[in-house]
């Protein structure tokens, strides 16, 4: 069988696969994801020897840092998304949820039930637990999922998807439920996106290259998200500890993470006494500063820093390393409008103790998350509350920020009536 005719059956199978699992009950689905926790735990030697054959893969390629770190798992990360898929076994099953319910004025009885989409297909790069957490998410919200990693993890996910089959299969779910593309050939994305008799949703992971090229060539609904220029901005009347430390947990915590700090916007009265602080903490991590020349002018001073005067695709830029640029500001008003330039609508943070600024922030700037006095490291499903995430969806329509259950789910109308006839 050629590629082509492989992909179609598997999104048949899907698609056959989901009817069944858009009604399976709770218990059940929950079990499925037991089992899946259990199994990574149960098979990481397999699962971290798979890994180690990627990573010296990935390595002799040159791949920068960055992203390398995406693709490693070790034994620690492979309990942190074991843990996650008990989270998402222990949430709330929104499918088969009743909202809405009301009585109209002709006695029909109308109300909203929340059902799954369909079948989704995740298309995403270097990140391993993806496989884990879509799948986690797709099985619990009654939704069959088609995965597509990218081919510097293809090793680890084959390894990953064996143990996930194996756990469905225990608890009687239909296998046909998770189809997972073990080829690293991207002609067979492009027929994909244009399957809309068998996809319902398309989620796109990675940078901005995969997601441009899946928003202009899917016929299939998509939502995307994932990259974002991230901004801290320090207000005049921030707490120059707190902002310190807002700020090194943003850049440092995890570098490579799409809702990592990018730019640091810094108000003009708090500069000179904020920056050298900030700007030593992150030297500790070596971060390089893209500076303009206001806080060039104040960071200069400081012996040792790695700084750079600042270009104009600074700005724009998603660095995902150990570079942060910086912007010294007149006013709130200028940090708002620098951030509806450059900013992604990812996830946008304002350092303050003015009431009246913080208000300002979460009601002028439009990101997917707005935080005051925290760092923008927590838009994140499991942070969230959500136990896992498909993706950050930094759109509009349908869903907003961490993709968890219910933001995989859609509504069917129910309509009671008693021999209503429409006069």
């Amino acid at each position: 069988m050629d590629a082509l005719s492989e992909l179609k059956m598997k999104c048949r199978r899907a698609r056959q696969a989901s009817r069944r699992l858009s009604y399976a009950a709770t218990p059940v689905k929950n079990a499925a994801l037991e089992a899946m926790a259990a199994g990574l735990i149960s098979h990481k030697d397999r699962i971290l020897e798979a890994n180690a054959i990627d990573q010296i893969e990935a390595r002799n390629a040159g791949m920068n840092p960055a992203m390398l770190d995406r693709l490693i798992l070790t034994e620690h990360r492979l309990e942190v998304i074991a843990a996650d898929v008990r989270c998402v076994a222990a949430l709330p099953d929104p499918v088969g949820e009743f909202f809405d319910m009301r009585t109209l004025p002709n006695g029909l009885v109308i109300g909203k039930k929340r059902v799954p989409l369909g079948v989704i297909a995740a298309i995403y790069e270097s990140r391993p637990n993806v496989t884990v957490d879509i799948t986690a998410l797709c099985l619990k919200s009654g939704n069959a999922v088609v995965l597509r990693g990218g081919k510097e993890t293809l090793n680890t996910n084959k390894a990953l998807v064996e143990v996930i089959i194996a756990a469905i299969e225990s608890v009687g779910i239909d296998s046909n439920a998770v189809q997972f593309l073990d080829t690293a050939d991207r002609a067979l994305v492009s027929h994909l996106l244009k399957m809309s008799d068998q996809i319902d949703l398309v989620i796109p992971r990675g940078g901005t290259g995969l997601i441009n090229f899946v928003k202009e060539n899917s016929t299939v609904p998509v939502v995307a998200g994932g990259a974002g220029v991230c901004h801290t901005y320090v207000d005049a009347s921030a707490k120059i500890e707190n902002a310190v430390a807002i700020v090194y947990n943003a850049k440092i915590q995890k570098p490579s993470a799409c809702n990592a700090l990018d730019t640091i916007l810094v108000h003009k009265d708090i500069a000179e006494h904020f920056l050298p602080k900030a700007a030593a903490e992150l030297n500790r991590m070596s971060v390089e500063l893209h500076c303009d020349p206001r806080s060039m002018g104040v960071l200069s001073k400081s012996p040792g820093l790695k700084l750079v005067p600042a270009v104009e695709d600074d700005w724009g830029r998603e660095y995902l390393s150990l570079t942060a640029a910086v912007k010294v500001v007149d006013s709130l008003d200028e940090a708002v409008d620098h951030i509806a330039a450059y900013g992604d609508g990812h996830s946008e943070a304002i350092i303050t103790e003015d009431y009246s600024a913080a208000s300002r922030f979460m009601n002028e700037v439009d990101a997917a998350a707005v935080y005051v006095n925290a760092s923008t490291r927590f838009t994140d499903g499991a942070q969230f509350g959500l136990g896992a995430e498909v993706g950050i969806s930094t759109q509009k329509m349908h869903a907003r920020g961490p993709l968890g259950l219910r933001e995989i789910t859609s509504y069917k109308w129910l309509v009671y009536g008693s021999g209503h006839v429409r006069p």
